[in-house]
């Protein structure tokens, strides 16, 4: 069973409706726990932002009550509000008259942060996005790429320590390449910070590598699917989600499965410093056609035929292997490993200890299991599935 954290954020029948009789947001009930990060996707115009702005008050809501660690903030203060939040925009927002130092030390020094405090939290703060102090800190915007100006808004948004972070579509602005970098980074930058993340996007390939959970709105502010990626690209809750996820879901889940013990193989084994004679001898013993090549401390070298023959040692025979993943890596990632090299497996190494081998098999079948332990509602390492013959 999934059990919910205590939310840092509640939004209890939320609504937002203009003068006009638009409605922007309907009846919105949205928790989001603890140190998660929860990312709202839809289409344009169904209310993702102006949910955001509504949590910090930058819009102010028709009716309804925003919590925040239990605390009824609709109708007090915004500003004092908006300072216990930090806020990303695509655009990033920063000061073009201000060094990245003074962009960063903003809100420190508006909540009266002596100044050895506030420069102490800046270069702290560079270091965790990446950017060098010395090199970055008396430079202005204009003079960083748009990543890095990103990293920047990130940094300027965590200066004072806020246990809420909001952004809205925070790397759209950069290019697909340097978009995948920022994401990455933000991943690392999460599991070291753990805020409450509330993060806005478009691009469901963004929501399923980002979030914890995901929320789908559709046309008119209506929440479809609040769910943990694995579940919502599995098994969506409505015609809306399933058209919204598109048929390609299944593909997109392989960011989100991770490799698990069960989806290893383990061929035979050699060592480099084995006989060719005698390691050959195992591998057709054992009906392999190949066995895994590894060093006298055990990590991976390569592979080496079944069908070798002659002299000398296994290193005269084996063959490099360059297509490798971390234990615990996304599907995706090894497939991507798998094409990457042309190969035909990936090995899976526990820091430099190799554990085993992801091939196209073993590979479609976690898929499977991740889906199958959604059904069932129990762990991916439970499910156990009858074999798909090959052709």
């Amino acid at each position: 069973m999934d059990v919910t954290p205590e939310p840092m954020i509640r939004l209890e029948g939320v609504s937002k409706k203009y003068d006009d009789g638009t409605v922007a947001v309907h009846d919105l009930d949205l928790d989001v726990p603890v140190g998660e990060t929860v990312v709202l996707v839809g289409p344009s115009g169904c209310g993702k932002s102006t949910t955001l702005k509504m949590v910090n008050r930058l819009i102010e809501p028709t009716s309804g009550r925003i919590l925040l660690q239990g605390e009824d903030v609709t109708h007090g203060d915004p500003v004092k509000l908006r300072r216990r939040m930090g806020y990303v925009i695509q655009q990033t927002g920063l000061f073009p008259h201000q060094n990245i130092a003074a962009n960063v030390a903003t809100v420190p020094k508006l909540l009266g942060w002596d100044r050895k405090k506030v420069n102490d939290r800046v270069n702290e703060l560079l270091e965790l996005v990446g950017l060098e102090p010395a090199k970055y800190a008396k430079r202005y915007p204009h003079q960083l790429s748009g990543g890095q100006r990103q990293r920047v808004g990130v940094a300027r948004a965590l200066a004072a320590d806020p246990p809420v972070l909001l952004m809205d579509e925070p790397f759209g602005a950069v290019d697909p390449i340097v978009r995948e970098r920022l994401q990455g980074e933000f991943i690392r930058l999460q599991r070291e910070v753990r805020k409450t993340v509330l993060f806005v996007t478009h691009d469901l390939d963004e929501a399923v590598r980002m979030g914890d959970r995901i929320a789908v709105f559709s046309e008119g502010g209506h929440l479809e699917q609040y769910d943990a990626p694995t579940r919502l690209l599995g098994s969506p809750a409505t015609d809306f989600v399933a058209s919204f996820v598109g048929a390609d879901r299944g593909l997109k889940r392989l960011s989100v499965t991770t490799i698990g013990e069960a989806d290893l193989e383990h061929p035979p084994v050699v060592h480099l410093t084995d006989r060719v004679a005698e390691a050959t001898a195992s591998l057709r013993a054992a009906d392999a056609r190949w066995g895994v090549v590894l060093d006298d401390d055990d990590r991976l070298h390569g592979w080496v035929s079944a069908d070798e023959t002659g002299d000398g040692t296994v290193t005269e025979r084996a063959r490099r292997m360059e297509a490798w993943v971390p234990f615990g890596s996304n599907l995706k990632m090894a497939f991507a490993e798998m094409l990457q090299h042309d190969a035909g497996w990936v090995a899976v190494l526990d820091g430099e200890k190799y554990v085993g081998v992801l091939t196209p098999a073993t590979l479609h079948e976690a898929l499977r299991r991740s889906v199958e332990s959604d059904v069932r509602g129990v762990d991916p390492e439970a499910v156990e599935l009858d074999r798909v013959p090959t052709v």
